[in-house]
C-alpha cells in the first residue's frame, strides 16, 4: 500500500468525509483485513504476538504484504473450543502497549472486541472501525458507543452453541434483523454497517460451509459482506488438518466467498490471499 493511499484511508474520527468502510469499498476490489491477535489462547496463533515487539513486527508485515486494514483482538473468541473470558481491564492491558503504535503505521485499524468499554478506548486511540462478534446483541452499550463515535461496525452472526437441526441461513437472517433494529434505534447509519456470517461461530462445520455457499442470501440486506474463513475448523472436516496447515482451504473458501458476494475477507495469511485474489481478478477481466 502506498503512503498516499494510507493517508486517504486513515483519517481522524471527526473528519466529515466518508467513513473508512466507504473508502475501503471504493477501492473496487476485495478488501483484505489482516488478523493480529494479542492473546495467549487464539486457536490459530495463540501467544505468538503477546510481546509488544512481536505484535508490532507482525502488524508491519501484514501491511507490507497488502492488508488494507488490520483487525486487532485481545480476547480470544475461539468459536469451538471454549475460550477463557477476560475482563475489560485485562483486554485493555494487552492492547495498551501496541494499539496506538499500530495505528501510527497509517493503515486503518479495527478493534475486535465484544465490550463497549474496550471499543470506546480503542476508537479514542485511533481505531477506524469496530468488529463485534456478537452483532451488537451482547453488550447493551455497544451500539451507543458506535453511534456516538460515528465509526463503522462489523456485525457478526453468533450463537451460544451450534444446533445442527436448524436452518442456519434463516437463523442468520433473523439475527441480522435484530442487530439492524438495534443499530437503527441507536442511530447507526446503514452505510456504516457490514455483515459477517460468522464462519465457525455457533455453527457446525457443515453449517459454516452452507453459510459460504449460500452467502448470496444475505445480499437482501443491501449491506457489504465480510467473510472470515481463515484456518477455520470446517476446513479440517473436509480435509483433516491443523490450523497452520489450512492455507489452501482458506484460499478456496475466500475465493468462493468473493464469488458469492463478499466484499472483504479477514485472513491470517495476507500475502497468499492477496495473490490469489489478484489472479482471480485478472482471470475475470480476461473473460
Amino acid at each position: 500500500m502506498t503512503l498516499a493511499k494510507r493517508a486517504i484511508l486513515h483519517r481522524p474520527m471527526n473528519d466529515p468525509s466518508p467513513s473508512v468502510l466507504t473508502r475501503l469499498l471504493a477501492l473496487r476490489r476485495t478488501v483484505v483485513m489482516g488478523v493480529l491477535n494479542v492473546t495467549p489462547d487464539s486457536f490459530s496463533d495463540g501467544g505468538r504476538f503477546m510481546a509488544a515487539d512481536s505484535a508490532l513486527d507482525h502488524a508491519g508485515r501484514l501491511i507490507k504484504e497488502g492488508a488494507d486494514i488490520v483487525d486487532i483482538g485481545a480476547e480470544s473468541s475461539r468459536p469451538y473450543e471454549g475460550a477463557t473470558p477476560v475482563s475489560a481491564d485485562e483486554e485493555l492491558a494487552r492492547l495498551a502497549p501496541i494499539f496506538r503504535k499500530v495505528c501510527d503505521l497509517r493503515t486503518p485499524v479495527s478493534i475486535d472486541t465484544m465490550k463497549a468499554k474496550v471499543a470506546a478506548w480503542a476508537i479514542e486511540a485511533g481505531a477506524a472501525m469496530v468488529n463485534d462478534v456478537w452483532g451488537l446483541q451482547r453488550d447493551p452499550d455497544f451500539a451507543r458507543v458506535v453511534a456516538e463515535h460515528r465509526v463503522p461496525v462489523i456485525v457478526m452472526h453468533n450463537r451460544d452453541a451450534a444446533d445442527p437441526a436448524i436452518d442456519i441461513m434463516a437463523d442468520m437472517e433473523a439475527f441480522f434483523r435484530r442487530s439492524l433494529d438495534i443499530a437503527d434505534r441507536a442511530g447507526i447509519p446503514r452505510d456504516r454497517i457490514m455483515l459477517d456470517p460468522g464462519i465457525g461461530f455457533g455453527k457446525t462445520p457443515e453449517q459454516s460451509i452452507t453459510a459460504i455457499a449460500q452467502l448470496g442470501r444475505l445480499k437482501s440486506f443491501g449491506l457489504p459482506l465480510l467473510v472470515g474463513a481463515s484456518r477455520k475448523r470446517f476446513i479440517s472436516s473436509v480435509v483433516p488438518s491443523q490450523p497452520d496447515q489450512r492455507l489452501a482451504g482458506s484460499l478456496a473458501a475466500h475465493l468462493l466467498a468473493v464469488e458469492n458476494g463478499a466484499a472483504m475477507v479477514r485472513v491470517h495469511d495476507v500475502a497468499e490471499t492477496v495473490q490469489a485474489l489478484r489472479i482471480a481478478d485478472a482471470i475475470r477481466r480476461a473473460r
